[in-house]
């Protein structure tokens, strides 16, 4: 199945505000119950339990965090979502612009299946370290 760029931006929309409501049960509802999501090649993150805990970690983490929609494109169900996202470290307090891509799997309800997550994970401590790249 293929989706229209309409219904695929609408979609980046959805779940851009659930990043940016803070409350990380929104985020898992985007996903089907079984979706697992991946992080630069780490352990999955499987069904709405961890995928709550993976945006509450992320929320934690930068209690400020704003998630930008950079755009969305797709091929067949196969979708890629990019993004930025901006905020302070909680710990150290030093700001923080990153940016990454999801890639998707979705159904036909347009739920996502499976997420691989990627970001420059080195240029992301720097930046928590506040170390000048």
């Amino acid at each position: 199945m293929s989706f229209d760029q309409t219904r695929l931006d609408d979609l980046a929309t959805r779940y851009t505000e659930a990043w940016n409501s803070k409350v990380p049960q929104n985020v898992a509802a985007c996903h089907v119950a079984s979706s697992r999501i991946t992080i630069n090649r780490g352990e999955p993150s499987v069904g709405h339990d961890e995928l709550t805990a993976m945006a509450a970690g992320f929320h934690s983490d930068v209690p400020d965090l704003v998630l930008q929609n950079d755009g969305i494109r797709s091929a067949g169900n196969h979708v890629i979502f990019m993004w930025t996202f901006t905020g302070h470290h909680a710990e150290t307090g030093n700001p923080l612009n990153v940016s990454g891509w999801e890639e998707w799997e979705l159904d036909d309800d347009m739920k996502i299946t499976s997420s691989l997550g990627w970001f420059d994970a080195d240029s992301y401590q720097q930046q928590v370290d506040g170390a000048s790249s």
